[in-house]
């Protein structure tokens, strides 16, 4: 299930049949990683957009936070599991879908699977997989580093624009 929490009137708790129900998007779109590399493919998912409707995200949101279930590190205080994060102009745009479809078939798992979110205006490293959780916050000094994401913590930019 997808729990979105947070910054919303409505917190919801989301399985993947009731996202697909949602009104969906299909876009073919370049993915550019910050090594350098790029590839094509096809996605489909819901806009980003419409969740954070259904959920009431309130006026004082500025960022979608997301919660992987991806363990990328082990560290002497547990599991360190990948987070990432954007602002509302991004998740609000109109390219910017959580993404359980991939090339006309279910989205696999090396590319993410159940859910991830894709955010075309940005490199790679901004669009988080293995999405558990989505919380919509007003800052996010209270996560991790206070970075906004587990790269940005180790020093890569916040804002990875393309």
């Amino acid at each position: 299930r997808l729990e979105v929490s947070g910054l919303v009137d409505k917190p919801l708790s989301l399985s993947l049949d009731d996202l697909r129900k949602m009104p969906s998007r299909t876009q073919i779109t370049r993915h550019d990683c910050v090594e350098g590399w790029s590839c094509i493919a096809k996605w489909t998912g819901v806009p980003l957009a419409s969740v954070l409707d259904t959920a009431g995200a309130r006026p004082d949101a500025r960022f979608v936070l997301f919660h992987c279930l991806d363990t990328i590190e082990r560290g002497l205080s547990g599991d360190i599991k990948y987070y990432e994060s954007i602002d509302m102009a991004d998740a609000r745009h109109p390219q910017t879908i959580l993404a359980y479809g991939m090339n006309d078939a279910v989205l696999p798992v090396e590319n993410g699977a159940p859910l991830r979110v894709r955010v075309e205006r940005q490199l790679g490293y901004k669009m988080a997989k293995y999405i558990r959780a989505i919380e919509v916050v007003a800052d996010f000094s209270a996560y991790g580093l206070g970075k906004g994401g587990y790269w940005e913590d180790r020093g890569y930019d916040w804002y990875a624009g393309i």
